[in-house]
């Protein structure tokens, strides 16, 4: 969908606070519209894993393009685009920013580590930074390549997670505000909130807070509120819960006599019917009938 950056952008201006989920393909995408979030999360962990890969920078931009303009084909709510590192330097983020922005997509997140990243919570990663001034050129280049002005880079903090504390994360959030990050994502692998309240009560910037709370999960919408956070991204449970209910079934499956004797609960066909909008092409297919009635091609 085109309109994604301009609807994104009005739903920040509009909402005290904006619910994002994480889809991972163009059902799952679709499902967190008909859920009533107010964005799809395209996450590179979740799309990696369904593709039974690291999350470590080994898919492709145009693999992960593929999976993310499918989500906006299939959804009327924004889609925002997990983009790692951003697949190189700043002409690689360039390219990157035109053809998410061609394919619909409202906004792109890039984050401020090396490449090949990995995960921000696999224990005992590498989480190495990349200098100041590297990370602010691909921001630059990023603003500089997009067409819609409602279309956000989103800069994406990884201080916290590398361990080098929130002075560090408000010196980077400054510096990429000022090259045109459109928001700040502020990420955190502790098990309490404190050092992303810290961060958002001390830093002055002007631009949205977007948080990610995977590692700290008892945190609720109104002390995100309290704390200047814009958007919450619940990144991965969509995922995670898929992983479980697919793991039991089959389970349950592997040792079962028949499928009568398989409980784990599923979806009915008529609920995916209805996904599918299966009964929208049977409409077509009466209305196209009446049309070629009316021009004489069937009597």
């Amino acid at each position: 969908m085109s309109n994604g950056a301009n609807l994104l952008k009005s739903k920040l201006k509009e909402n005290k606070i904006l619910k994002v989920a994480g889809g991972f393909d163009a059902m799952s995408a679709k499902l967190v519209e008909l859920n009533n979030f107010d964005a799809v999360w395209a996450g590179s962990f979740a799309i990696s894993a369904t593709h039974a890969l690291p999350d470590a920078s080994i898919l492709t931009m145009t693999e992960f393009l593929s999976v993310t303009s499918r989500m906006a084909d299939a959804c009327s709510i924004p889609i925002i685009a997990d983009c790692d590192t951003g697949f190189g330097g700043p002409s690689n983020v360039s390219h990157m920013v035109k053809k998410y922005e061609s394919a619909g997509i409202a906004a792109v997140s890039i984050e401020d580590k090396i490449f090949p990243k990995q995960n921000s919570l696999l224990e005992s990663g590498k989480q190495e930074l990349l200098p100041e001034k590297d990370f602010v050129a691909k921001i630059l280049a990023a603003k500089n390549s997009k067409v819609n002005e409602n279309f956000m880079i989103i800069a994406r903090i990884e201080a916290l997670i590398a361990g080098l504390g929130v002075d560090e994360a408000k010196k980077r959030a400054n510096a990429y505000e000022n090259a045109g990050a459109d928001a700040i994502l502020i990420h955190s692998k502790k098990k309490l909130p404190d050092e992303i309240f810290e961060f958002c009560d001390t830093w002055n910037g002007k631009i949205p807070i977007i948080a990610i709370p995977t590692s700290y999960p008892n945190v609720t919408l109104e002390e995100l509120q309290n704390h200047k956070i814009k958007m919450v991204i619940y990144a991965n449970q969509s995922l995670r819960a898929a992983h479980w209910a697919m793991t039991e079934h089959l389970k349950e499956l592997s040792t079962a006599k028949s499928l009568g004797d398989v409980k784990t609960k599923m979806t009915s066909m008529e609920e995916i019917f209805h996904l599918q909008e299966m009964y929208d092409i049977k409409k077509q297919e009466i209305d196209i009938e009446e049309n070629l009635k009316k021009l004489g091609y069937i009597n």
